[in-house]
């Protein structure tokens, strides 16, 4: 999840550009070799950086949050997208469509969470065990329980506990994602206490 040699995905992108632009100039168009390499290499190099991966936090004022916070955060929430992804995954994946649509529901709360901490990295501290515990736990009870229900002879108790944790878990990931809004939500309660105070005294003045 990082910057533009991070990926090799961009790279191959700007190199299928390349290798059909530059027969194309050169055949089709008819343009002399050292013309159409220069072209081509501009669009390889462009493709490549269109579809370079946004880096994490990229534009954040670093003097508002501190480098070594914001350095932490990334680290956390770059080793919390793979969790992200299987959880999805196994959403698309899971014989059961109540399941499926619980996976699914818990990896859009993730994104959420992760998008929150992105932008405001100090409340990375409200959510760190859930991305470094819950998440990857709620990862793997997602793969279990895929390969328990493709069992020729599904254990049934088994199974059941599964599917009684990972609607737990759905619950927990909710949980984890209010607290995010309870933090805003001190703020504006501390800003309508000032207010009302404010208010008070211009209109015992009057």
């Amino acid at each position: 999840m990082g910057g533009l040699f991070d990926n090799g995905g961009n790279w191959i992108a700007g190199g299928i550009v390349a290798a059909v632009l530059l027969p194309l100039l050169v055949i089709a168009a008819g343009l002399p070799l050292i013309v159409a390499l220069p072209v081509t290499a501009a669009a390889f190099a462009g493709v490549a950086m269109l579809t370079a991966p946004r880096r994490l936090f990229e534009g954040i004022d670093v003097s508002g949050v501190g480098r070594g916070r914001l350095e932490l955060a990334r680290k956390v929430l770059s080793e919390a997208a793979p969790y992200r992804d299987r959880l999805r995954a196994a959403a698309v994946n899971q014989p059961d469509k109540d399941i499926g649509a619980a996976l699914r529901q818990m990896a859009d709360t993730t994104d959420a969470i992760m998008a929150e901490v992105e932008k405001s990295p100090e409340k990375l501290t409200l959510v760190t065990r859930f991305l470094g515990y819950y998440l990857p736990q709620a990862a793997e009870l997602a793969d279990g329980y895929r390969l328990v229900k493709q069992k020729r002879l599904p254990d049934l108790q088994r199974a059941g506990e599964m599917r009684d944790m990972i609607g737990k878990l759905g619950t927990a990931f909710a949980k984890f994602a209010d607290g995010l809004l309870d933090a805003d939500l001190k703020g504006l309660d501390v800003e309508l206490k000032l207010l009302e105070a404010t208010l008070k005294d211009d209109m015992g003045a009057v």
